[in-house]
């Protein structure tokens, strides 16, 4: 099944010139499925019937995987054996039957500007390690790029000079502003950090770990998490609740949806309105609390 899973990625790559984002969405999903499977001794595409990928999907509900968790995995296995029929390597679709379960939208969780502050304020030290944090947190504030997107940037990607990063996504391309903040902390990273740290000097990765490899999404992860405690923040934030901040607070201040939308890299509009939702209910918010009639 491995072939066939890398075959599949493959495709995605070559032919349906899917983003980066997916195509490793999709082989993570499908390398659980794969080890479930391998568990119970099937390891071939043709014996997958439609009551096995059932047992998965409630195997995965009963290991409190969040439904909105299950419902991407229904979608990649769907799209997995939609290629394998289309390929000819098995006759039947066996998730014709799949069903992804019902997901209850909830608002995505943004910081007040306060809080931004409190976090981006957190690496005040001079060592390498906490002017690369300082440099990471504020550039991610600034664009709204993804963790993946963060961590994989390369100085070729950055113009310090014009001030803007070029993200690349599959074989598409976006050119995003940083401002002044993000702008002083990346010339203090680059001045003073990024040599020290780095491993190899031919290196084009531009934020590296504390061994001068590049960093990965799990320390990031647990970077963000450190700062945000030590800034009092209670919120359970991660990487991507500063991606949301990032947009609410571009749209509460004035800033059109379609502009946000392509710094964000939304492939639809409808995906980008869930911020102007979000400053509407906030005005709301504000109103009822502070009008003597509301």
């Amino acid at each position: 099944m491995e072939q066939e899973i890398n075959n599949f990625i493959s495709y995605l790559h070559n032919i349906k010139k899917t983003s980066t984002n997916t195509e490793l969405s999709y082989k993570r999903d499908l390398g659980k499925l794969r080890q479930y499977l391998e568990e119970k001794g099937i390891t071939e595409v043709d014996n997958i019937t439609a009551d096995v990928l059932g047992s998965y999907i409630v195997y995965l509900g009963e290991n409190h995987f969040a439904a909105a968790t299950i419902s991407r995995n229904v979608a990649s296995i769907k799209a997995f054996f939609h290629y394998l029929c289309k390929e000819g390597i098995v006759e039947k679709d066996a998730s014709d039957g799949l069903k992804a379960p019902k997901i209850e939208k909830k608002m995505p969780e943004i910081l007040t500007p306060e809080e931004v502050i409190w976090l981006l304020e957190q690496p005040k030290g001079d060592t390498p390690k906490e002017i690369r944090d300082k440099a990471m947190l504020e550039l991610l504030y600034a664009t709204g790029i993804r963790v993946t997107e963060l961590i994989t940037l390369k100085i070729s990607d950055v113009n310090m000079q014009m001030g803007f990063i070029i993200c690349r996504d599959g074989n598409r391309e976006r050119v995003i502003p940083f401002g002044a903040a993000a702008k002083r902390a990346m010339t203090n990273y680059l001045e003073k950090a990024r040599n020290v740290m780095l491993f190899d000097l031919q290196s084009d990765i531009l934020f590296v770990n504390c061994s001068g490899q590049p960093m990965s999404r799990q320390g990031f992860w647990k970077l963000i998490k450190y700062y945000a405690k030590k800034a009092g923040i209670m919120a359970d934030i991660t990487p991507h609740t500063l991606r949301h901040s990032f947009a609410a607070h571009l749209v509460e201040n004035g800033a059109d949806l379609r502009s946000v939308q392509e710094m964000l890299g939304h492939s639809d509009i409808s995906t980008t309105q869930v911020y102007a939702t979000l400053t509407h209910n906030r005005i709301r918010e504000v109103y009822a609390k502070a009008h003597p009639r509301g």
